[in-house]
């Protein structure tokens, strides 16, 4: 017998855990599960924000607390995902969202801003990605895995945007993505990742002031940038019993730009 389809989709007694989820695409994400029926942790390094976006989340009526991490830190990775399983029980759904960007000529990077950027981007993102999975998911044999990745990923850059530690790191997303994806199968943990195209936030408020919203829409076959609702479909699928067939993929959320200019 089929489960009807609003089952599917219903994370209800499920658990999340959000990294970068104080505001922008995590906090929409949080949203997301949080409205699923998801009881979530958001983590991100200022608690300032995490608390506002808690309040936000509560406003909501999801069930949602914080913990404040330095998501670069080895050491805060692991206590941000012990305490994250003591307050849940356990993680059913991760979400690997924590992300910077660094604008810069390749050829006058600097090595410091290389750095940070793989820290955050990707050695982060393998970290919790192991924890959660080595100490929840594994032995629940059942987890669900969100890569927050990016268009950038998908293709170099063309000169237009030089932001070449950023395309590097999730590309390297892309492929950490289907890596884990085969070797995590055989515990029933699926991993996929979301590629946004350009949504407005704090770390695309410069490209769009600089390039204007206009000239950047029509990159776009939707002719439009992203918005506050368009992330929250492909989450859920993700997250949710719905998704429980599909894993190692990457889903372009980016009005087409991907199709047209990879």
């Amino acid at each position: 017998m089929s489960t009807p389809i609003m089952q599917l989709f219903d994370l209800r007694g499920r658990t999340a855990l959000v990294t970068g989820g104080s505001r922008g695409l995590g906090l929409q994400v949080a949203e997301a599960l949080g409205e699923a029926g998801a009881r979530l942790v958001v983590t991100a390094r200022k608690e300032p924000e995490l608390a506002a976006a808690v309040e936000h989340l509560k406003g909501r009526g999801i069930d949602a607390s914080y913990i404040a991490g330095d998501a670069t830190q080895p050491a805060d990775i692991g206590r941000v995902t012990a305490e994250a399983i003591k307050r849940l029980g356990h993680v059913d759904v991760l979400v690997n969202n924590a992300g910077v960007a660094w604008g810069e000529a390749a050829e006058t990077h600097p090595l410091e801003a290389w750095d940070r950027v793989m820290n955050l981007n990707l050695r982060s993102v393998f970290l919790f990605s192991q924890a959660v999975a080595r100490d929840s998911m594994i032995p629940r044999r059942s987890g669900r895995i969100i890569m927050m990745a990016s268009i950038a990923g998908l293709a170099g850059n063309g000169g237009t945007y030089k932001t070449v530690a950023y395309n590097a790191s999730k590309g390297g997303v892309v492929n950490l993505t289907r890596a884990l994806a085969g070797e995590w199968g055989a515990y029933g943990i699926t991993v996929n990742a979301i590629a946004p195209g350009f949504f407005p936030s704090k770390m695309t408020r410069a490209t769009i002031e600089h390039y204007g919203v206009d000239a950047m829409a029509s990159r776009a076959p939707l002719r439009r940038l992203g918005d506050d609702d368009d992330l929250k479909g492909a989450a859920v699928l993700f997250a949710a019993p719905a998704g429980k067939h599909i894993t190692g993929q990457i889903l372009a959320v980016d009005g087409g730009v991907s199709a047209v200019h990879a």
